[in-house]
C-alpha cells in the first residue's frame, strides 16, 4: 500500500507511515475501499465492453458480420497468400520462410480480435480455422494455376501436410487471442487488485512455509493469487504457440 501523504510504500497493516510519521488509522479503511472499488470498476469496464459488442451485433448483424469477416479472416488470408506468392513463386526460396510468416501474420489479428471484439476462445478457434481454410485453399489454387497441377492434394501425405499447415495457422491466431486476453483483461485485473488475498491464496501460501510473519504471509498470498490469475493464459500461450510452431515446421524440418 502507498502512503497517501508521502506516496512511499508501507505495509498493509501499518497504522502510521514509517517515512512521514502520519497517522493512517483514519485513511487506511478508505484506501482499502478505493482499492476494492478499482477492482470492481475494472470488472465493470470489461463487462461493458462485452455488452457493447453484443449490442452492435444485435443492432446491425449483417454489417457487423461483414466487418468481422473482412477484418479477421479476409485481411490475414490475403497477407498469407501474398507471402505464399512471394516466397514460392517470386523468390522461389526455402518454404520455411513461408511457414515462419504463417506463424507471425495471424498472431496480431488474433490479438486484435480479443482487444476489439472480446470474443471467447471458442469463437476465436472457429475464426482461426476459417482463416486457415480460406488461406490454404487460395494458396493451393494459386499453386495449381501457376504450376499447372491439380489444385487438391493427391496422396494422404500431401493431405496431412495441408491439415498440419491449417492447424499451425489456427493455433497462431489463437495464440494472439490468448495474448490479448492476458494483456487486456488478466494483467489489468492483477494490477488493480488490492486488499486481502482470497482464502485459497492464503492456504497455498501457508502450505509453502508455516514459519513466516503475518506481513510476509500476506505478501506471499498476494503473489500466489497473482500467479494463479496469470498462469492459465500463459500456459495457453505457450501451448498454442508451441503447437503452431510444431505443426507448421515439422514437415519442413523433418521432425
Amino acid at each position: 500500500m502507498e502512503c497517501p501523504f508521502c506516496a512511499e510504500k508501507i505495509k498493509d497493516e501499518a497504522i502510521a507511515c514509517k517515512h512521514c510519521s502520519r497517522d493512517l488509522r483514519v485513511v487506511r479503511p478508505v484506501l482499502l475501499e478505493i482499492e476494492e472499488l478499482a477492482v470492481e470498476l475494472e470488472t465493470l469496464r470489461h463487462e461493458l465492453d462485452t455488452v457493447t459488442q453484443k449490442i452492435k451485433w444485435q443492432r446491425q448483424p449483417q454489417r457487423a458480420g461483414l466487418i468481422y469477416f473482412l477484418t479477421y479472416i479476409v485481411a490475414p488470408a490475403v497477407l498469407l497468400v501474398a507471402a505464399h506468392v512471394v516466397v514460392t513463386i517470386v523468390l522461389d526460396i526455402n518454404p520455411i520462410y513461408l511457414r515462419l510468416a504463417s506463424l507471425i501474420i495471424p498472431l496480431p489479428f488474433g490479438l486484435a480480435l480479443y482487444a476489439l471484439q472480446k470474443v471467447r476462445i471458442r469463437e476465436a478457434l472457429l475464426t482461426g480455422a476459417c482463416l486457415a481454410v480460406i488461406a490454404i485453399s487460395a494458396m493451393l489454387t494459386v499453386t495449381g494455376i501457376h504450376d499447372n497441377v491439380p489444385i487438391l492434394p493427391g496422396p494422404w501425405v500431401e493431405w496431412r501436410e495441408v491439415i498440419e499447415y491449417a492447424a499451425s495457422i489456427t493455433l497462431a491466431f489463437d495464440t494472439g487471442h490468448i495474448l490479448g486476453l492476458l494483456i487486456f483483461q488478466v494483467l489489468p485485473m492483477v494490477m488493480v487488485q488490492g486488499g486481502k488475498p482470497n482464502a485459497f491464496a492464503f492456504t497455498v501460501a501457508r502450505a509453502l512455509g508455516q514459519n513466516v510473519g503475518t506481513e510476509h504471509l500476506r505478501r506471499r498470498a498476494r503473489l500466489v493469487q497473482d500467479l494463479i490469475s496469470t498462469l492459465g493464459p500463459m500456459v495457453g500461450i505457450v501451448a498454442t504457440a508451441g503447437g503452431s510452431a510444431y505443426a507448421g515446421l515439422k514437415g519442413i524440418l523433418g521432425w
